[in-house]
């Protein structure tokens, strides 16, 4: 195959790619203006449903937008032979292939954050802050902004200098070693995000004692799940949108809960949801998750150790010397489409969880609870709840609301 028929394919990638999301996301937004099903007639008054028909239609014309910007640039950056130009400007410091690389990187995320930032700050400032959702100042914004850097820069780019390591010392066996890297790391983060990460963006507090705790742990005791971290996110400094989340594994395990959950539902409804939590646990959802995480990693680390050395890669991005990092770029491209497969899979699985998590939450709890929470829920946040059944099918990584409810009250 010629250098220029492998640049044609990875152009053709990207624009079916755009186009493909641009018909679900048109698919999608025709469905905006549907009549509520029966079922869910009682989740909007019609104040509350206009407003999120606005919601919607505006979120989904700035999302348009965006992809069509972040997609024109990125095409626009191939056609130019940017990748060649950036390449030679970070071998113009330096010949070691890691230290190229970490230029070469950096200066992709930091071209990208230039980018994102304005969009982002406008989707927080003025469309969130619109509708009610925005919580946050300009100061936790750039805050935040500036230690996502930096936890990219330090953790992704120890990670990417040891496998172009691995790379150089062993070949291309380096996949083994830099999946087992990958692994641990997997591992390491889910036991740990919650006391390493967390604490950098928000403030945990653990649950005071009172009635919401005595149920908590009453229903725990009920269902022989042993849980004592239970803490209280400051999400409400950001945005008023709820949530809840299980983390770790063994003495790590923790339930949080966001501040703005408990000020939206009741105890009985709040339980109901940590009982669907508690439910992923009991079923071994989060065990299958990692490990499937893990496996595909490994099977894509493989396959990227077959091609990564193909001078065919480099060249078919305008750059003649051969190298890790820029066959990296252009393999991810390859290989977004097997990609897409795999999270066409991953949500099918995700959705047939959430299912029977739920069903443990109706079996040792009561599905009435955990109806009215999600009910609750997907009015304060405005939720879409007519989407386009492909769009469900592609990109929902959670049942309907509509579809929860139905099985719930199966």
């Amino acid at each position: 195959m010629q250098p220029t028929t492998l640049f044609y394919i990875i152009i053709s990638i990207l624009i079916i790619s755009f186009v493909i999301d641009k018909i679900l996301d048109t698919l999608n937004e025709r469905c905006f203006d549907d009549e509520l099903p029966e079922k869910l007639k009682d989740v909007y008054d019609e104040e509350a449903y206009k407003k999120s028909q606005s919601y919607k239609k505006t979120s989904a014309k700035f999302s348009n937008i965006t992809s069509f910007i972040t997609t024109i640039l990125t095409i626009v950056f191939f056609l130019v032979d940017g990748f060649k130009y950036l390449d030679a400007f970070a071998r113009s410091y330096t010949d070691n292939p890691i230290l190229v690389a970490l230029i070469f990187f950096g200066v992709i995320i930091l071209g990208s954050e230039i980018v994102s930032t304005p969009l982002s700050y406008y989707s927080t400032f003025v469309i969130e802050e619109k509708f009610g959702f925005n919580k946050s100042t300009k100061k936790i914004f750039f805050l935040d902004k500036i230690k996502g850097l930096f936890i990219s820069v330090l953790l992704g780019g120890g990670i990417l200098s040891l496998v172009i390591w691995f790379y150089q010392v062993t070949g291309k066996n380096f996949w083994i070693y830099a999946w087992i890297l990958v692994a641990a790391f997997s591992l390491f983060i889910n036991m740990f995000h919650a006391k390493l990460i967390v604490p950098l963006f928000n403030k945990q507090s653990p649950l005071e004692d009172g009635e919401l705790k005595t149920e908590i742990e009453k229903y725990a005791k009920k269902v022989g799940f042993t849980i004592n971290n239970i803490f209280v996110i400051d999400g409400s400094k950001r945005s008023t949108k709820a949530n809840a989340y299980f983390s770790g594994f063994g003495a790590q395990k923790r339930i949080t809960l966001y501040d703005t959950l408990i000020n939206d539902l009741n105890t009985k409804e709040i339980v109901a949801v940590l009982a669907h939590e508690v439910g992923h646990y009991k079923r071994k959802h989060i065990i299958f998750n990692l490990i499937s995480s893990i496996l595909l990693t490994g099977f894509t680390l493989f396959i990227l150790s077959l091609f990564v050395s193909s001078p065919l890669l480099s060249e078919a991005l305008g750059v003649s010397t051969p190298s890790f990092h820029i066959g990296l770029i252009a393999f991810g491209i390859l290989y977004s489409p097997i990609s897409e497969v795999t999270g066409l899979f991953m949500n099918y699985m995700s959705r047939k969880f959430e299912y029977q998590a739920d069903n443990f939450a109706k079996d040792t709890f009561e599905s009435e609870a955990l109806i009215t929470s999600l009910k609750k829920l997907s009015k304060n946040s405005l939720s879409n709840l007519t989407p386009h059944p492909a769009f469900v099918f592609a990109h929902f990584s959670h049942p309907t609301l509509l579809q929860r409810i139905t099985n719930l009250e199966s």
